[in-house]
């Protein structure tokens, strides 16, 4: 019951702004304890006087109890948490949800597509396949992003070919970039898998799914070899107020990370 009402004070060790638009923040629990999460899963953050918001998880629980978040000012709270310091506290509720499949992808290739901000809970992810490298096969990245100023994670990126294949390419690029232009599925046919032992995984704008799951599809992968993170829509955390809820599923308990078979016949969904 604690963990799923009682917030729990946590305090800001750094901070790092990534683009205009987002800031990195490590955290680490008043009480020293680690998260315990799980790749894929989220927090609940409380900033004292303004409110609460859903913010996920960009680290892995491999690297130690501080655990970090990347957070886009765009409502009151996220404006008000892009106004803290190193040394300011926030409240935490969490680790909710079901994150990416760890244990299911042990000894399978991985395909990780990431759009925009889609980046920041995949980084969870791509930081534990890191630190457990010889657990998983070949591993794919493709990241895209609308153009060069928004890349996420930048000085990472190499850290992230070394190890596997990671392709980044921009909607629109300027007089520095020197990479691939086009949305994320035009990095699609330069990819080589084998579908029956790859496992596809997708996060970024719901915009974006429709047109990257049908590249998954062309290249073979099964559909139940597919997830999603339906990320978005969450407010309590712990299944209470049904605002992310899409024909009596909800997301912040069952979810955020899908298998596709279960969510392919929820229109709303995607």
């Amino acid at each position: 019951m604690d963990l799923a009402y009682k917030p729990k004070l946590a305090k800001i060790l750094e901070v790092k702004e990534l683009t205009a638009r987002e800031k990195l923040f490590t955290l680490r629990l008043e009480n020293g304890e680690p998260l315990n999460h799980q790749p894929g899963q989220f927090v609940e953050v409380s900033v004292f006087g303004v409110g609460e918001c859903p913010i996920s998880i960009c680290s892995s629980p491999t690297r130690g109890p501080e655990f970090q978040m990347c957070v886009r000012a765009i409502g009151n709270v996220t404006n008000a948490i892009h106004q803290l310091k190193p040394g300011d506290y926030v409240g935490i509720r969490g680790p909710y949800g079901r994150g990416f499949p760890v244990e299911e992808a042990k000894g399978q290739d991985l395909l990780l597509a990431a759009g925009g901000l889609g980046m920041a809970p995949l980084r969870s992810f791509i930081q534990y396949l890191m630190d457990r490298r010889s657990d998983y096969g070949e591993i794919t990245i493709l990241y895209g992003s609308r153009e060069p100023k928004e890349i996420l994670f930048k000085d990472e990126i190499d850290l992230m070919k070394s190890i596997g294949q990671c392709y980044l390419t921009v909607d629109r690029g300027d007089e520095t970039w020197q990479g691939h232009v086009g949305v994320i599925t035009t990095l699609c046919p330069i990819v080589k898998v084998n579908p029956q032992r790859t496992i596809a995984i997708t996060v970024g704008p719901p915009v974006m799914y429709k047109f990257i799951l049908k590249e998954f599809f062309n290249m073979g992968i099964p559909e139940d070899r597919i997830y999603v993170d339906l990320e978005r829509h969450m407010k309590c955390g712990v299944g209470k107020c049904g605002h992310c809820q899409i024909n009596g599923l909800y997301v912040c308990k069952e979810g955020p990370v899908f298998k596709y078979t279960e969510i392919k016949e929820l229109p709303e969904a995607i």
